[in-house]
């Protein structure tokens, strides 16, 4: 345990390194935001609400579903097939520790750091330039931390199954840029899931997308309140379990697969 914990501090230590990239994005999520803002305040015109959601609840859902994106998101599937291609993984293989529960706390490193440079003070930033409602809840606070969690969890297992295609399509950068896509849409990041047509909702409803982005975010502007937050949490909680056995038998399929392409 003590290896995984260096692994997290060390990440963490190396984003410290080049944290002005990410004050310039807090800039720029910022900007992003504003601008769903604005989209979203004349979109609502004068309706009080669509789909349950008042714009306030709109403007404040925007804001935490991309200030949380900074926490849940990394870039271990590209790690992976980078390091397929330079002949490292054969390296990191023989290492005295699992090769993607290191990836995972790599990524865990990156996502506190993030969490804590880039997600707080963002939203801090964002809360004092467009109105946003902070609920006062503790128990929705501690409900959110928990989903937001499990949202970590659940994308950075998502990514750990498109980096170990590189096992057996060598080069995976179409995967892994059309996974990014259906991730952002899916995942109620760029419109609630609660904003699509009812067959589409019925189709997402089977995948695990909405784990990542919709639930916390959900949680956080109170579009759930009492036993839809339970089950919301159970539903991640549940994908996050589904999605190790996928893992663990393209893992001992591709560990026989590996051919180094580099190194």
């Amino acid at each position: 345990m003590s290896m995984y914990l260096e692994m997290i501090r060390v990440r963490f230590l190396m984003m410290l390194a080049y944290r002005t990239n990410y004050y310039s994005g807090i800039l720029i999520y910022s900007i992003n935001i504003g601008a769903y803002y604005f989209l979203w305040s004349a979109i609502y015109g004068e309706n009080s609400e669509i789909q349950g959601l008042s714009v306030l609840q709109m403007t404040t859902y925007v804001a935490v579903a991309w200030m949380a994106r900074a926490f849940y998101f990394n870039n271990i599937d590209r790690e992976i097939a980078a390091e397929i291609k330079d002949g490292k993984v054969a390296i990191e293989m023989i290492r005295p520790y699992n090769y993607l529960g290191m990836k995972t706390m790599q990524a865990l490193g990156e996502g506190l750091f993030r969490l804590l440079f880039f997600s707080v003070p963002g939203m801090i930033i964002v809360a004092l330039m467009f109105p946003i409602s902070f609920s006062a809840s503790f128990m929705t606070w501690l409900f959110f931390l928990v989903s937001l969690v499990f949202s970590f969890i659940v994308n950075t297992q998502i990514n750990l199954l498109t980096g170990i295609m590189s096992f057996f399509l060598f080069n995976n950068t179409g995967l892994i840029r059309a996974k990014r896509v259906v991730i952002d849409l899916f995942s109620g990041l760029l419109l609630p899931i609660s904003f699509f047509p009812i067959w589409a909702q019925s189709v997402m409803s089977y995948l695990p997308f909405q784990a990542i982005s919709y639930i916390p975010s959900m949680i956080f502007t109170e579009g759930f309140v009492g036993q839809e937050i339970y089950h919301a949490v159970l539903l991640q909680a549940a994908w996050a379990f589904i999605l190790l056995i996928p893992i663990q038998l393209l893992w001992s399929l591709a560990k026989k697969q590996l051919i180094v392409q580099g190194g």
